[in-house]
Protein backbone atom coordinates (compact mmCIF):
# COMPACT_ATOMS: atom_id res chain seq x y z
CA UNK A 1 0.00 0.00 0.00
CA UNK A 2 1.66 3.39 -0.98
CA UNK A 3 2.17 5.74 1.91
CA UNK A 4 1.22 8.80 -0.55
CA UNK A 5 -1.22 11.12 0.41
CA UNK A 6 -4.42 11.47 -1.75
CA UNK A 7 -4.61 14.71 -0.99
CA UNK A 8 -1.16 15.88 -1.21
CA UNK A 9 -1.30 14.35 -5.14
CA UNK A 10 -4.63 16.11 -5.89
CA UNK A 11 -2.55 19.52 -4.29
CA UNK A 12 0.51 18.99 -6.16
CA UNK A 13 -1.71 18.36 -9.29
CA UNK A 14 -3.20 21.99 -8.71
CA UNK A 15 -0.04 23.17 -7.58
CA UNK A 16 1.59 22.34 -11.42
CA UNK A 17 -1.50 23.33 -12.67
CA UNK A 18 -1.11 26.57 -11.12
CA UNK A 19 2.64 27.05 -12.22
CA UNK A 20 1.82 25.61 -15.66
CA UNK A 21 -0.74 28.76 -16.31
CA UNK A 22 1.48 31.21 -14.38
CA UNK A 23 4.38 29.92 -16.79
CA UNK A 24 2.19 30.19 -20.00
CA UNK A 25 1.04 33.75 -18.80
CA UNK A 26 4.46 34.27 -18.44
CA UNK A 27 5.72 33.33 -21.70
CA UNK A 28 2.68 35.70 -22.91
CA UNK A 29 4.61 38.62 -22.15
CA UNK A 30 2.59 39.63 -19.55
CA UNK A 31 -0.27 40.80 -21.18
CA UNK A 32 -2.45 43.02 -18.92
CA UNK A 33 -6.41 42.81 -19.01
CA UNK A 34 -7.89 45.45 -21.43
CA UNK A 35 -3.86 46.01 -23.33
CA UNK A 36 -4.49 46.72 -27.19
CA UNK A 37 -3.08 44.36 -29.57
CA UNK A 38 -2.55 43.74 -33.31
CA UNK A 39 -3.03 40.32 -34.70
CA UNK A 40 -3.11 38.18 -37.68
CA UNK A 41 -5.95 35.46 -37.78
CA UNK A 42 -4.97 32.15 -37.81
CA UNK A 43 -8.57 30.23 -38.49
CA UNK A 44 -11.98 30.80 -38.72
CA UNK A 45 -13.81 28.49 -36.62
CA UNK A 46 -17.72 27.77 -35.88
CA UNK A 47 -17.79 29.62 -32.32
CA UNK A 48 -14.26 31.71 -32.90
CA UNK A 49 -11.62 32.74 -34.34
CA UNK A 50 -8.29 31.55 -33.60
CA UNK A 51 -5.91 34.68 -33.87
CA UNK A 52 -1.36 35.01 -33.31
CA UNK A 53 -0.46 37.67 -31.47
CA UNK A 54 3.08 37.22 -30.94
CA UNK A 55 2.76 35.79 -27.73
CA UNK A 56 3.29 31.81 -26.79
CA UNK A 57 -0.45 30.46 -26.72
CA UNK A 58 -3.14 30.90 -29.15
CA UNK A 59 -5.77 34.10 -28.92
CA UNK A 60 -9.46 33.64 -29.59
CA UNK A 61 -12.18 36.11 -30.44
CA UNK A 62 -15.69 35.38 -30.11
CA UNK A 63 -16.98 34.75 -33.82
CA UNK A 64 -20.38 37.03 -32.58
CA UNK A 65 -17.86 40.20 -32.84
CA UNK A 66 -17.33 39.36 -36.39
CA UNK A 67 -20.84 38.40 -37.63
CA UNK A 68 -23.38 40.84 -38.87
CA UNK A 69 -27.34 40.14 -38.70
CA UNK A 70 -27.70 38.83 -41.71
CA UNK A 71 -25.06 36.16 -40.43
CA UNK A 72 -22.21 36.98 -42.82
CA UNK A 73 -18.49 37.17 -41.25
CA UNK A 74 -16.54 40.12 -41.90
CA UNK A 75 -13.37 38.75 -41.10
CA UNK A 76 -10.65 35.88 -42.90
CA UNK A 77 -7.41 33.86 -42.51
CA UNK A 78 -4.62 36.34 -43.12
CA UNK A 79 -6.61 39.53 -41.93
CA UNK A 80 -4.90 41.81 -39.14
CA UNK A 81 -7.48 43.00 -36.62
CA UNK A 82 -6.99 44.84 -33.37
CA UNK A 83 -7.64 43.26 -30.04
CA UNK A 84 -8.32 43.63 -26.23
CA UNK A 85 -6.85 41.34 -23.90
CA UNK A 86 -9.34 39.64 -21.40
CA UNK A 87 -7.75 37.00 -19.71
CA UNK A 88 -5.86 34.22 -19.67
CA UNK A 89 -6.43 29.91 -19.16
CA UNK A 90 -4.77 27.45 -19.72
CA UNK A 91 -2.41 28.58 -22.14
CA UNK A 92 -5.69 30.09 -24.24
CA UNK A 93 -5.70 33.61 -24.15
CA UNK A 94 -9.18 35.26 -24.60
CA UNK A 95 -9.43 38.81 -26.57
CA UNK A 96 -12.09 41.00 -27.47
CA UNK A 97 -12.65 43.60 -30.09
CA UNK A 98 -14.87 45.83 -28.34
CA UNK A 99 -18.03 45.42 -26.28
CA UNK A 100 -21.13 46.44 -28.59
CA UNK A 101 -24.92 45.69 -28.80
CA UNK A 102 -26.65 42.55 -28.10
CA UNK A 103 -27.50 40.56 -25.24
CA UNK A 104 -23.61 39.15 -25.08
CA UNK A 105 -21.90 42.55 -25.04
CA UNK A 106 -24.95 43.19 -21.91
CA UNK A 107 -23.07 40.58 -20.42
CA UNK A 108 -20.39 41.44 -21.22
CA UNK A 109 -20.05 44.95 -19.85
CA UNK A 110 -19.03 44.24 -16.03
CA UNK A 111 -15.80 41.72 -17.51
CA UNK A 112 -15.41 45.03 -19.27
CA UNK A 113 -15.65 47.35 -16.21
CA UNK A 114 -12.79 45.14 -14.77
CA UNK A 115 -10.67 44.33 -17.74
CA UNK A 116 -11.01 48.04 -19.28
CA UNK A 117 -11.76 46.74 -22.15
CA UNK A 118 -13.51 49.68 -23.99
CA UNK A 119 -17.41 49.50 -24.98
CA UNK A 120 -19.52 50.65 -27.62
CA UNK A 121 -21.92 53.25 -27.03
CA UNK A 122 -24.74 56.00 -28.82
CA UNK A 123 -24.85 59.42 -27.50
CA UNK A 124 -28.69 59.52 -26.61
CA UNK A 125 -29.04 63.19 -24.94
CA UNK A 126 -27.63 65.57 -22.84
CA UNK A 127 -28.21 65.78 -19.54
CA UNK A 128 -27.56 68.19 -16.19
CA UNK A 129 -23.64 67.35 -16.06
CA UNK A 130 -23.20 65.11 -19.18
CA UNK A 131 -24.50 62.48 -21.63
CA UNK A 132 -26.63 59.61 -21.41
CA UNK A 133 -24.86 57.04 -23.20
CA UNK A 134 -26.72 53.76 -24.64
CA UNK A 135 -24.34 50.73 -24.11
CA UNK A 136 -25.10 46.90 -24.82
CA UNK A 137 -28.68 45.74 -24.69
CA UNK A 138 -30.62 48.36 -22.49
CA UNK A 139 -27.75 49.50 -20.87
CA UNK A 140 -27.79 52.95 -19.75
CA UNK A 141 -24.15 54.96 -18.93
CA UNK A 142 -23.57 58.42 -17.67
CA UNK A 143 -20.70 60.23 -19.31
CA UNK A 144 -19.60 63.72 -17.69
CA UNK A 145 -18.87 66.93 -19.87
CA UNK A 146 -14.95 66.59 -19.38
CA UNK A 147 -14.92 63.28 -20.04
CA UNK A 148 -16.21 63.44 -23.69
CA UNK A 149 -13.36 65.08 -25.39
CA UNK A 150 -10.03 66.20 -24.69
CA UNK A 151 -10.77 70.01 -25.14
CA UNK A 152 -13.60 71.84 -24.25
CA UNK A 153 -16.04 72.02 -27.29
CA UNK A 154 -18.69 75.32 -27.95
CA UNK A 155 -21.12 73.25 -28.85
CA UNK A 156 -21.86 70.08 -26.66
CA UNK A 157 -24.87 68.87 -28.35
CA UNK A 158 -23.28 68.39 -31.45
CA UNK A 159 -22.19 64.98 -29.73
CA UNK A 160 -25.54 63.53 -29.58
CA UNK A 161 -26.23 60.78 -31.95
CA UNK A 162 -22.72 59.51 -32.71
CA UNK A 163 -21.14 56.65 -31.73
CA UNK A 164 -18.05 55.82 -29.68
CA UNK A 165 -15.73 53.84 -27.72
CA UNK A 166 -15.84 54.71 -23.81
CA UNK A 167 -13.98 53.09 -21.38
CA UNK A 168 -16.37 52.43 -18.44
CA UNK A 169 -14.79 54.07 -14.59
CA UNK A 170 -17.52 52.76 -12.34
CA UNK A 171 -20.03 50.11 -12.60
CA UNK A 172 -22.55 49.66 -9.84
CA UNK A 173 -25.95 48.09 -8.78
CA UNK A 174 -25.25 45.51 -11.05
CA UNK A 175 -25.06 47.94 -14.01
CA UNK A 176 -27.83 49.95 -13.08
CA UNK A 177 -25.30 52.54 -12.45
CA UNK A 178 -22.25 52.85 -15.24
CA UNK A 179 -20.06 55.82 -15.62
CA UNK A 180 -17.68 56.01 -18.82
CA UNK A 181 -15.10 57.91 -20.33
CA UNK A 182 -14.06 58.93 -23.63
CA UNK A 183 -11.18 60.94 -22.76
CA UNK A 184 -9.39 57.95 -21.58
CA UNK A 185 -9.55 56.43 -24.30
CA UNK A 186 -8.20 59.64 -26.75
CA UNK A 187 -5.71 60.05 -24.17
CA UNK A 188 -4.30 56.68 -24.09
CA UNK A 189 -4.72 56.90 -28.21
CA UNK A 190 -2.38 60.44 -28.18
CA UNK A 191 -0.03 58.83 -26.11
CA UNK A 192 0.41 56.31 -28.22
CA UNK A 193 0.62 57.88 -31.27
CA UNK A 194 2.74 60.42 -29.46
CA UNK A 195 5.25 57.31 -28.13
CA UNK A 196 5.61 56.11 -31.94
CA UNK A 197 6.50 59.63 -33.56
CA UNK A 198 8.61 60.01 -30.72
CA UNK A 199 10.49 56.87 -31.38
CA UNK A 200 10.88 57.62 -35.14
CA UNK A 201 11.73 60.95 -35.09
CA UNK A 202 15.80 61.90 -35.20
CA UNK A 203 18.12 64.77 -35.34
CA UNK A 204 18.18 66.25 -39.15
CA UNK A 205 14.61 64.86 -40.36
CA UNK A 206 12.60 67.33 -41.75
CA UNK A 207 8.70 67.05 -41.47
CA UNK A 208 5.54 68.51 -42.33
CA UNK A 209 3.06 70.06 -39.36
CA UNK A 210 0.72 71.86 -37.96
CA UNK A 211 1.02 75.29 -35.92
CA UNK A 212 -1.58 74.37 -32.67
CA UNK A 213 -0.36 77.38 -30.55
CA UNK A 214 1.19 80.52 -30.29
CA UNK A 215 3.94 81.86 -27.65
CA UNK A 216 5.94 85.25 -27.29
CA UNK A 217 8.60 82.83 -27.32
CA UNK A 218 7.74 80.58 -30.16
CA UNK A 219 5.31 78.66 -31.54
CA UNK A 220 3.96 74.79 -30.45
CA UNK A 221 4.04 72.33 -34.23
CA UNK A 222 2.09 68.96 -33.91
CA UNK A 223 4.09 66.96 -35.96
CA UNK A 224 1.79 63.69 -36.10
CA UNK A 225 0.95 62.94 -32.52
CA UNK A 226 4.30 65.02 -30.65
CA UNK A 227 3.96 68.93 -29.97
CA UNK A 228 7.17 69.99 -31.00
CA UNK A 229 8.64 73.85 -30.09
CA UNK A 230 9.51 76.08 -32.89
CA UNK A 231 11.71 78.89 -31.16
CA UNK A 232 11.12 82.23 -32.36
CA UNK A 233 14.65 82.30 -32.95
CA UNK A 234 14.14 79.74 -35.41
CA UNK A 235 11.43 81.34 -37.54
CA UNK A 236 13.45 82.93 -40.18
CA UNK A 237 16.94 83.83 -41.24
CA UNK A 238 15.84 87.63 -40.53
CA UNK A 239 14.66 88.88 -37.24
CA UNK A 240 11.41 88.16 -35.85
CA UNK A 241 10.01 89.97 -33.04
CA UNK A 242 6.91 88.94 -32.99
CA UNK A 243 6.37 85.33 -34.04
CA UNK A 244 2.06 86.37 -34.68
CA UNK A 245 3.38 88.16 -37.90
CA UNK A 246 5.02 85.32 -39.06
CA UNK A 247 2.24 82.13 -38.45
CA UNK A 248 -0.93 81.31 -37.46
CA UNK A 249 -2.80 78.41 -36.06
CA UNK A 250 -4.08 75.86 -38.16
CA UNK A 251 -1.02 76.91 -40.28
CA UNK A 252 0.71 73.75 -42.23
CA UNK A 253 4.67 74.14 -42.32
CA UNK A 254 7.51 71.92 -42.93
CA UNK A 255 9.94 71.79 -40.25
CA UNK A 256 13.57 70.26 -39.34
CA UNK A 257 13.85 68.45 -36.00
CA UNK A 258 17.19 69.95 -34.26
CA UNK A 259 17.10 68.21 -31.11
CA UNK A 260 14.95 65.31 -29.64
CA UNK A 261 14.62 64.49 -25.74
CA UNK A 262 12.80 61.13 -25.31
CA UNK A 263 12.90 61.18 -21.33
CA UNK A 264 11.42 64.29 -20.94
CA UNK A 265 9.39 64.26 -24.63
CA UNK A 266 10.27 67.46 -25.87
CA UNK A 267 11.30 68.37 -29.69
CA UNK A 268 12.74 71.51 -30.63
CA UNK A 269 12.24 72.06 -34.22
CA UNK A 270 13.29 74.96 -37.25
CA UNK A 271 11.63 77.11 -39.80
CA UNK A 272 14.29 78.47 -40.49
CA UNK A 273 16.87 75.73 -41.40
CA UNK A 274 14.01 74.48 -43.95
CA UNK A 275 14.93 78.03 -45.85
CA UNK A 276 17.70 78.70 -48.51
CA UNK A 277 20.51 80.27 -46.45
CA UNK A 278 20.94 83.75 -47.89
CA UNK A 279 24.85 83.82 -47.03
CA UNK A 280 25.06 81.28 -49.40
CA UNK A 281 25.06 83.80 -51.98
CA UNK A 282 25.78 86.83 -50.03
CA UNK A 283 29.68 87.29 -51.95
CA UNK A 284 27.60 87.90 -55.29
CA UNK A 285 24.63 89.89 -53.81
CA UNK A 286 26.80 92.10 -51.40
CA UNK A 287 30.19 92.10 -53.16
CA UNK A 288 33.09 94.32 -52.00
CA UNK A 289 32.67 97.98 -53.24
CA UNK A 290 28.93 97.79 -53.79
CA UNK A 291 26.40 99.87 -52.59
CA UNK A 292 22.70 99.44 -51.25
CA UNK A 293 19.91 100.43 -49.50
CA UNK A 294 19.24 98.75 -45.82
CA UNK A 295 17.50 99.13 -42.46
CA UNK A 296 18.98 100.17 -38.68
CA UNK A 297 17.66 97.14 -37.18
CA UNK A 298 20.00 97.91 -34.13
CA UNK A 299 22.24 100.50 -32.38
CA UNK A 300 25.41 99.08 -30.33
CA UNK A 301 27.93 101.57 -28.37
CA UNK A 302 30.29 100.09 -30.95
CA UNK A 303 28.23 100.90 -34.03
CA UNK A 304 25.16 100.30 -36.11
CA UNK A 305 23.82 97.19 -38.02
CA UNK A 306 22.27 97.41 -40.45
CA UNK A 307 19.64 95.05 -42.21
CA UNK A 308 20.21 94.26 -45.98
CA UNK A 309 17.76 91.51 -46.27
CA UNK A 310 16.30 89.16 -44.01
CA UNK A 311 19.19 87.00 -42.42
CA UNK A 312 21.82 89.12 -43.40
CA UNK A 313 23.12 91.98 -41.76
CA UNK A 314 26.38 94.14 -41.43
CA UNK A 315 28.33 96.51 -38.82
CA UNK A 316 28.86 100.30 -39.59
CA UNK A 317 31.73 100.81 -36.85
CA UNK A 318 30.99 103.83 -34.75
CA UNK A 319 34.26 105.58 -36.16
CA UNK A 320 32.69 105.28 -40.05
CA UNK A 321 29.52 107.45 -38.72
CA UNK A 322 30.55 110.45 -37.90
CA UNK A 323 31.99 112.47 -41.03
CA UNK A 324 35.42 112.69 -39.36
CA UNK A 325 34.24 114.02 -35.77
CA UNK A 326 34.12 111.97 -32.85
CA UNK A 327 30.87 110.77 -31.57
CA UNK A 328 30.00 108.71 -28.36
CA UNK A 329 26.87 106.69 -29.63
CA UNK A 330 25.78 105.96 -33.04
CA UNK A 331 22.42 106.91 -32.28
CA UNK A 332 23.46 110.79 -32.81
CA UNK A 333 23.80 109.76 -35.95
CA UNK A 334 21.00 107.44 -36.43
CA UNK A 335 17.95 105.92 -35.57
CA UNK A 336 16.89 102.47 -35.14
CA UNK A 337 13.91 101.66 -38.07
CA UNK A 338 15.70 104.46 -40.22
CA UNK A 339 16.47 103.56 -43.80
CA UNK A 340 20.29 104.11 -45.29
CA UNK A 341 22.15 103.83 -48.19
CA UNK A 342 25.65 101.98 -47.38
CA UNK A 343 28.34 100.68 -49.10
CA UNK A 344 30.20 96.94 -48.39
CA UNK A 345 33.94 97.45 -47.38
CA UNK A 346 34.47 93.82 -46.81
CA UNK A 347 33.04 90.21 -46.65
CA UNK A 348 33.66 87.53 -44.44
CA UNK A 349 31.16 84.68 -45.74
CA UNK A 350 32.82 82.18 -43.05
CA UNK A 351 32.16 84.27 -39.81
CA UNK A 352 29.06 85.98 -41.95
CA UNK A 353 30.23 89.34 -41.16
CA UNK A 354 30.01 92.38 -43.81
CA UNK A 355 31.58 95.36 -42.78
CA UNK A 356 29.67 98.63 -43.96
CA UNK A 357 29.95 102.20 -44.34
CA UNK A 358 27.83 105.22 -44.74
CA UNK A 359 27.24 105.88 -48.70
CA UNK A 360 27.69 109.77 -47.90
CA UNK A 361 30.53 109.46 -46.50
CA UNK A 362 32.02 106.80 -48.54
CA UNK A 363 31.23 109.17 -51.80
CA UNK A 364 32.60 111.81 -49.92
CA UNK A 365 35.53 110.22 -49.54
CA UNK A 366 35.71 108.73 -53.04
CA UNK A 367 35.38 112.50 -54.45
CA UNK A 368 38.48 113.56 -52.11
CA UNK A 369 40.84 110.49 -53.25
CA UNK A 370 39.96 111.34 -56.98
CA UNK A 371 40.62 114.95 -56.64
CA UNK A 372 43.71 114.48 -54.85
CA UNK A 373 44.37 111.27 -57.99
CA UNK A 374 43.42 114.00 -60.27
CA UNK A 375 46.49 116.64 -58.64
CA UNK A 376 49.48 114.00 -58.37
CA UNK A 377 48.70 113.39 -61.89
CA UNK A 378 48.50 117.26 -63.21
CA UNK A 379 51.95 117.47 -60.52
CA UNK A 380 53.44 114.80 -62.67
CA UNK A 381 52.62 116.49 -66.30
CA UNK A 382 53.63 119.75 -65.48
CA UNK A 383 56.72 120.90 -66.67
CA UNK A 384 59.55 121.07 -64.45
CA UNK A 385 61.10 124.86 -63.17
CA UNK A 386 64.57 125.92 -61.79
CA UNK A 387 63.91 124.61 -58.44
CA UNK A 388 65.47 124.89 -55.35
CA UNK A 389 68.78 126.91 -54.22
CA UNK A 390 69.94 123.32 -53.64
CA UNK A 391 69.04 121.92 -57.08
CA UNK A 392 70.33 124.90 -58.51
CA UNK A 393 73.84 124.22 -56.71
CA UNK A 394 74.00 120.42 -57.44
CA UNK A 395 73.36 121.37 -61.32
CA UNK A 396 76.54 123.25 -61.20
CA UNK A 397 78.63 121.50 -59.35
CA UNK A 398 77.62 118.20 -62.22
CA UNK A 399 78.99 121.01 -65.11
CA UNK A 400 82.02 121.31 -63.48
Amino acid sequence: MSNIDERDVTNEDESFADLLEQSLSDCSGHLEPGQKVTARVLKVGAECIFIDTGHKGEGVVDLKEFTDPDGAISVQEGDTISAYFLSSSRGEMRFTTRVGGGASGTAQLEEAWQSGVPVEGVVEKEIKGGYEVRLAGSARAFCPFSQMSLRRVESPESFRGNHFSFRITDYGERGRNIVVSRRILLEEEHKRLRDEALAALGEGMTVSGTVTSLRDYGAFVDIGGVEGLLPVSEVGWGRVKDVRDVLNVGQQVRVMVKSVDREKERVSLSLKDTLADPWETVGETYPEGSFHTGTVARLAPFGAFVTLRDGVDGLVHISRLGAGKRINHPREVLAEGETVEVKVESVDRENRRLSLTLAGAARAAEEEEAALDEFRRRSDEAPKRMGTLGDMLQAKLKKK
